[in-house]
């Protein structure tokens, strides 16, 4: 039977119960949090299976992420995100026992607008109109190869924003979706529209994403695609493949998939010789299980696209030879597949009319913005919550209910 995630918000308060809110420490890994927490290695990670152990390596620097103790501090459950889609789920079971298991991530989503003016600068005026330094960062991408926000603002000058925000447990949770950004300099209105494509681009349709990407193994055959979550049948567990696998002889060539600088160069238990490489507007690409580096590479070096950084191999939990190339923007795994070899276009025939009316449609919410001069409503917290495993639900699969502490 298809598994029923049940989740409840129950009036509950734990008063003897504690959640600390924490983030993910720079170069702290998932073998050392658990050292860390005197919490067993051997359940919670020697005893998982391959692809589990691969997703512990899929934590990243900064996230947000939940420990609900005790009334004797005692760690009962910790929840980990590694993507938008999918958390890592460390729990105490009817027989005191850790366990670890993937799940869903749950969260809410706030369709947001609103409008502002500038004073200073576009930055500042985002910022308090949204007290969000992602909805900031979101506008300020979108036009940086464009407007030179240095030079050609004035005061007063308008500005119209729509975008979809992710919320868990009350907080904004990973970069908004940007549907539209909207400037008006020296009387004309410049502006970025999320495609059906979900790629963005004028209102001309020509398309304003400025990041391309190289194949990073030539010739090499995709073993395994992109998935952000997917329950198994058999196994009864999400799975999760936040990458492309290209599976390729010992020793082929690993070329950078774009320039940018090396951030992470080291052997990790999981994805063997690993190579993290930060590029231009917010986006990251990973190199995993290769046979060696190439002589030269280093943190803080700066590559060219195309440029050898390394070489296919097995190392770490590879089950053949092959890489697996993991892209990320602003921490958050996408598809490789979905802007590799995929060059600046401009829409045309049937696509660029679909775009015109979504530039149309777009641009008259815009103006019903600026009409209201629509804010975004000031909304206090919600309570904080964490997760309750329910081992009750079990014939029908798990059930989680997130309560109020």
């Amino acid at each position: 039977m298809r598994r029923i995630m049940l989740l409840l918000l129950l009036p509950l308060i734990l008063s003897a119960a504690k959640v600390d809110y924490l983030r993910w420490e720079s170069g702290m890994t998932y073998l050392s949090f658990l050292s860390k927490n005197d919490l067993p290695s051997r359940p919670l990670y020697w005893n998982l299976d391959r692809e589990d152990q691969i997703l512990t390596e899929e934590i990243y620097s900064g996230v947000g992420y939940q420990i609900l103790r005790d009334e004797n501090s005692t760690i009962e459950q910790v929840l980990i995100p590694i993507s938008d889609e999918l958390q890592l789920h460390v729990y105490k079971d009817n027989n005191n026992s850790y366990k670890f298991e993937a799940i869903p991530v749950i969260y809410v989503t706030k369709h947001l607008s609103f409008t502002t003016t500038i004073q200073s600068n576009p930055s500042s005026a985002i910022y308090k109109a949204t007290h969000s330094k992602r909805a900031m960062s979101a506008f300020i991408s979108g036009f940086r190869k464009s407007i030179n926000f240095s030079l050609h603002v004035q005061k007063d000058d308008p500005i119209v924003m729509i975008y979809d925000q992710k919320y868990r447990f009350g907080k904004p949770f990973s970069m908004p979706r940007l549907q539209l950004a909207k400037i008006r300099l020296h009387g004309k209105w410049h502006g970025i529209y999320l495609g059906a494509d979900e790629r963005y681009y004028d209102a001309k349709g020509h398309e304003v994403e400025g990041f391309l990407l190289g194949n990073p193994v030539k010739g090499a055959r995709i073993s395994s695609g992109f998935t952000r979550r997917r329950w198994h049948p058999v196994l009864h567990k999400y799975r999760a493949h936040l990458g492309i696998d290209y599976a390729a002889p010992r020793g082929t060539p690993i070329h950078a998939a774009g320039a940018g600088t090396i951030i992470e160069l080291r052997r990790s238990r999981s994805y063997g010789n690993l190579t993290k490489i930060r590029h231009a507007d917010g986006y990251m690409t990973l190199y995993a299980h290769q046979k060696k580096f190439r002589a030269g590479m280093r943190r803080g070096k700066r590559v060219k696209k195309g440029e050898v950084i390394g070489y296919v191999g097995t190392t770490g939990l590879s089950s053949g030879p092959h890489l697996h190339f993991g892209l990320y923007k602003h921490n958050r795994a996408i598809n490789p597949r979905s802007v590799i070899q995929v060059t600046t276009k401009k829409l045309k025939g049937a696509k660029r009319k679909q775009f015109q009316e979504i530039v149309k449609r777009y641009d008259k919410e815009a103006e019903a913005i600026l009409a209201e001069n629509r804010q975004i409503d000031r909304e206090s917290d919600f309570d904080t919550v964490c997760y309750v495993k329910h081992d009750k639900f079990d014939t029908q699969g798990e059930g989680d209910a997130a309560v109020r502490k």
